[in-house]
């Protein structure tokens, strides 16, 4: 028996994008039930948007089985958790003039649409605890992928002592626990990633001691081999851009340029943008032009939901769940 939050979607959501979320929602549990993996991508700025809240659980009841996310996503869920008493929210960030966006940089406060992620609390935090990793492994000449990192910050313990949130709301925290997969594309553009090159600038650390956007492919295309039998991998997509781009491409990378053979489609498909339709935008683009692409296949299970994926996904999650 579903629980009040899924009815209410099932009677009130009938048509137009409401449909598609429901629709999306049944797909993604019904892919489940028969045995199928999942991978969500993030994008934007979910973690600001605090989405550890209802993904944490998610991740907590194996419903996701492999992330992709920006780097700034996977620090940021760190951020919120080590500094969220700090954070400023400015509902009326629309009427700002440049002049108090100014005032915010130079107070430290660096601003994601209605909240500011305060520069000393967050970033600092984490950067001391990261870059004693960073030193500890390059000491013993060890190489790791950027969230392998994290997580043994995170799992050490160390970042305990700054919680501000309930860990239970922070995916990261539940993703460590699991060990679970994550590929993060571009992690060098992120404010830790930033962090480690001002090192390997200084002499401080060699770039090779984090694993590159390359190894992350590599890292993928096992774990893809390995979990795509019987109903295979499913595809939520939760905003654009490299974190959904990187990850998608594993599939005609295996068989284009591996010329591997019987390499499994995705097999669900689901983005939520409010990107504009197409225009030669990836976010934009529909699913379909994604078959010629080799990505999916022309019986996958395709849905779109346009609207803001801070309303949505906590809405499929929760249906997801059973709540």
């Amino acid at each position: 028996m579903k629980g009040p939050i899924s009815q209410f979607i099932e009677h009130n959501y009938r048509h137009f994008n409401a449909a598609a979320l429901v629709d999306a929602a049944k797909g993604y549990e019904q892919h489940l039930l028969e045995g199928g993996k999942m991978l969500i991508s993030l994008g934007g700025a979910m973690s600001t948007a605090e989405l550890g809240v209802s993904l944490a659980e998610m991740i907590r009841q194996d419903k996701v089985h492999i992330i992709s996310c920006t780097g700034a996503n996977l620090e940021e869920d760190v951020m919120n958790l080590v500094a969220h008493s700090h954070y400023k929210r400015i509902p009326n960030y629309r009427d700002l003039t440049p002049e108090q966006e100014r005032e915010l940089l130079d107070t430290h406060f660096n601003r994601v649409t209605d909240t500011c992620i305060p520069e000393e609390e967050a970033f600092r935090r984490l950067q001391q605890h990261l870059e004693d990793v960073w030193h500890a492994a390059e000491a013993k000449g060890e190489r790791y992928l950027p969230h392998e990192f994290l997580y043994q910050v995170v799992n050490s313990g160390v970042l305990e002592q700054y919680y501000e949130i309930d860990p239970k709301d922070s995916w990261i925290v539940a993703a460590a626990k699991k060990n679970l997969p994550i590929v993060c594309p571009g992690w060098e553009d992120s404010t830790t990633g930033n962090i480690f090159a001002a090192n390997v600038i200084k002499g401080n650390l060699k770039a090779s001691t984090v694993k590159s956007g390359i190894e992350y492919m590599i890292y993928l295309t096992e774990w893809y081999r390995a979990n795509s039998e019987g109903k295979g991998v499913g595809f939520f997509q939760v905003a654009g851009g490299i974190s959904g781009d990187f990850p998608i491409c594993v599939v005609p990378m295996m068989y284009q340029d591996l010329e591997w053979e019987d390499v499994p489609f995705w097999s669900y498909f689901c983005q939520i943008s409010d990107s504009t339709t197409s225009y030669g935008s990836y976010s934009g683009a529909v699913p379909n032009e994604k078959i010629t692409w080799g990505k999916l296949d022309i019986d996958t299970p395709k849905f779109m939901i346009e609207s803001d994926a801070t309303i949505v996904a906590p809405l499929v999650f929760a249906y997801i769940l059973g709540h």
